[in-house]
């Protein structure tokens, strides 16, 4: 019998009853020859899934990993494994040594340990099991059989209380969901995923980014779903590439039939949880808040802001439902912290309390909701109803000191709101470019020396605005000056600032970022007998956070990954130099005019007497791409880059 099928017949006898593990599979399985990009090998990763009608599912894991290198061996002389202990029990049930030369080590339980993981911003509790598994050598193969119980979110509790069951069902009672994903960082030889759900509920699965293979049988009560899949291996990255999870092998599977389910009940949870009710001292703070607000959008503008800006990211453990509900509004305005789904709820409570409706909605940052109503998302937001009836998202986590109320940072992303009619699936709309502009315009004077005196004034909007002004809001008021010198002197090291002055970076809901500086570089060209060689100021790739597209290689032809930037934006960039006496141009950068539905531009060089003028207009149309748009996006980084770094030739 071939080696590949008594593989997979192992595979899956091993997740229905442990045997000794034959150490011809070990020693058949490959070595670094075989995977000379690996540092160990999984022989196979088996998962057995037993769902409950409570939607409690109950799970034993079986894997079987082998090193490869002395890497390898590093890596592994100790596993962890994260889990929270209010919705979840994690049990390591045995840890087996297969030694290459024969012999096998079971590891007691003074070699596993329980400690609170590691922890920043978000403290809600969170553990990790940890196997202390000690020196190995490549060739040498670990056993593990895992038990867990459970669901993703929790916080804290007495590890000592007796074994509940209930704080384990998910909080859509009733129902299953997982998300399966047949990629690993190191490559898997067999990875099976089993699934028992009871004959009273529907299972929905899909199958995403590649083939997996299935099949179904009927255990009685129950019917089990299994997948399988061979040579699991690593994702092959690319820069600037979509979420792994957007391209690679997964498996997606629920047991709720619409989304509408899962909008009403997020509507729900928090409304029976008492989430939005608000105090007398918040109904008080919102009407200082609206005190002089012009109109609709102005009132909830001024109250977006204020939560983005004074509600600190901190993530406490503060009440049972810790991740799925969202804390009373009383308790983060008291605290004046919390995560995501606080800063939301304490913006719907405000804009209650103002005559607003307005409710939470549910998204994923980083990465796609596909269209199957599995539980996937990450980050919490408000919603708010508008007079003319549409809802307008706000999101006052990820627009501080930003005069965005929705960031285009999340543009092209799944979002769910949870509202009492209920709702579908919907996507973020893209911005215009025009919307985040970035305009640099400036005047100079080249002398005869080399050296060079003149003026730029940068002009932002939208995103463009924001990171422009998160160079100073990152850091404190007395290192502002300091933070803008630092980014000016990548023009040049002995640049001389003659005058600096930039827009109040807190008065942001008032006026755009502004910047203007004047200056002298003395010995900026290159001046030989018989050439001027040097570059214009506004051309040179300055202020990366605001042209993130410069990152891009485009000498990278191919591309096989869908990819995203920033955001959509508009460039401007124009400047007249003075010029000294010359004959004539001896070289003047050229670009292509391009045009294209992804992106565009427009500009170089124009000469008329002694000045040399530089206009460019390059936009962004989006900030999510597909692979074959790559081409018109490289392109159009081309050009720019090729103004930025090639130089201007005057012959004497």
């Amino acid at each position: 019998m071939p080696k590949r099928v008594v593989l997979s017949l192992l595979t899956v006898f091993f997740s229905i009853e442990l045997i000794a593990v034959p150490f011809s599979l070990i020693q058949n399985a490959g070595d670094a020859n075989d995977y000379p990009d690996a540092d160990h090998l999984v022989i196979f990763d088996s998962t057995d899934v037993d769902v409950k009608e409570s939607g409690l599912s109950y799970r034993d894991i079986h894997q079987l990993i082998k090193v490869l290198t002395p890497e390898g061996a590093k890596k592994l002389n100790h596993l962890s494994f994260r889990y929270d202990p209010l919705s979840a029990y994690t049990e390591i049930k045995e840890v087996k040594i297969y030694r290459k030369d024969g012999t096998v080590e079971k590891l007691g339980k003074d070699r596993i340990h329980d400690y609170p993981a590691p922890a920043r911003m978000i403290y809600w509790g969170a553990r990790h099991k940890m196997i202390d598994i000690g020196n190995l050598e490549p060739g040498d193969a670990i056993e593990i059989v895992r038990f867990r119980k459970g669901f993703t979110y929790a916080l804290l509790q007495d590890e000592n209380s007796p074994p509940d069951d209930s704080k384990y069902v998910p909080p859509m009672e009733g129902h299953f969901y997982d998300i399966v994903e047949f990629w690993n960082d190191e490559p898997v030889k067999n990875q099976v995923y089993k699934v028992k759900i009871p004959n009273s509920k529907s299972l929905n699965y899909k199958i995403f980014h590649g083939n997996i293979n299935s099949s179904k049988y009927n255990l009685g009560e129950k019917t089990q779903y299994t997948f399988t899949k061979n040579n699991v291996g690593p994702v092959e990255k690319e820069p600037h590439m979509v979420a792994v999870s957007d391209v690679a092998p997964k498996l997606l599977l629920t047991t709720t039939e619409k989304w509408e389910e899962k909008s009403l009940w997020f509507y729900n949870v928090n409304k029976d949880y008492g989430s939005f009710e608000y105090s007398e001292a918040i109904k008080n703070k919102t009407d200082e808040i609206l005190e002089g607000a012009k109109n609709e959008r102005d009132s909830i503008a001024k109250l977006t802001h204020w939560v983005a800006d004074n509600i600190r990211y901190s993530g406490l453990s503060m009440g049972e439902g810790e991740g799925y509900t969202l804390h009373k509004a009383t308790m983060t305005f008291e605290d004046r912290c919390g995560v995501c789904k606080d800063k939301a709820g304490m913006l719907i409570a405000m804009l209650r309390a103002a005559g607003f409706e307005s409710y939470a909605a549910m998204t994923m940052a980083g990465s796609r909701i596909e269209d199957i109503p599995a539980d996937q998302f990450n980050h919490s937001i408000t919603v708010v109803k508008l007079s003319n009836g549409e809802y307008k998202l706000l999101d006052p986590t990820w627009v501080p000191f930003t005069r965005e109320l929705w960031s285009s940072l999340e543009q092209q992303q799944g979002y769910l709101l949870g509202v009492p009619e209920g709702a579908d699936l919907k996507e973020t709309p893209v911005s215009p470019p025009e919307k985040h502009f970035y305009k640099m315009n400036g005047k100079s004077t080249l002398k005869e020396d080399g050296s060079l005196e003149g003026e730029f004034q940068i002009e932002a909007e939208g995103q463009s605005d924001g990171a422009l002004r998160s160079m100073f809001t990152g850091t404190y008021k007395r290192n502002w000056d300091n933070a803008l010198e630092e980014k000016i002197r990548e023009i040049s090291p002995d640049i001389e600032i003659l005058d600096m002055t930039y827009s109040e970076p807190y008065n942001y809901q008032e006026e755009k970022m502004k910047i203007k500086v004047k200056y002298r570089i003395p010995n900026y060209a290159i001046v030989t007998e018989e050439e001027i060689i040097f570059t214009p100021v506004v051309a040179k790739e300055l202020f990366t956070s605001v042209n993130s597209q410069l990152s891009f290689n485009p000498d990278n032809k191919e591309r096989e990954k869908d990819f995203r930037d920033r955001c959509s934006k508009l460039i401007e960039l124009n400047e007249t130099i003075e010029l000294p006496e010359f004959e004539n141009a001896s070289y003047l950068p050229e670009a292509d005019q391009i045009e294209g539905s992804s992106a565009t531009f427009e500009g170089g060089y124009e000469l008329n007497g002694n000045k040399l003028k530089l206009n460019e207009q390059i936009v962004f149309n989006k900030r999510k791409y597909k692979a074959e748009e790559w081409e018109n996006f490289r392109n159009v980084v081309k050009s720019q880059k090729t103004i930025a770094n090639e130089k201007v030739i005057l012959k004497k």
